[in-house]
């Protein structure tokens, strides 16, 4: 009688107590993707913050973009290594961005293949 009850027990213990130590393992996994997330949200917003600074945005475009402004000459510099650097294929020529401006070219881009 009393290995009956035991075993009432024990079952009737060990359900919540698996219940409780998975609901805790999920927690600690929600818990560090919440770390995670708020880590991009962070990242994102300083990216944010230096986006809506002006000359921020003419320094990358300026890098990226080989943006000049009007007046300006621009100039690509070699280096020993970038003499198997095509710098003509990298850069539109003036006869290709004549053809079309950037919306028509986007536009053909998507519809032939």
């Amino acid at each position: 009688m009393f290995a009956m009850v035991l075993c009432a027990l024990a079952l009737s213990i060990a359900v919540p107590l698996r219940t409780y130590l998975s609901q805790r393992d999920e927690l600690r996994d929600v818990g560090a993707e919440q770390q995670k997330l708020r880590e991009t949200v962070a990242a994102l917003e300083k990216r944010k913050s230096e986006l809506s600074d002006p000359a921020y945005v003419e320094i990358e475009a300026r890098k990226r973009l080989h943006w000049v402004r009007p007046g300006e000459t621009p100039y690509i510099v070699q280096l020993p290594g970038d003499e198997s650097r095509n710098t003509e294929t990298e850069r539109p020529s003036g006869k290709q961005a004549a053809q079309g401006s950037w919306y028509e070219e986007l536009w053909e881009s998507v519809t032939h293949k």
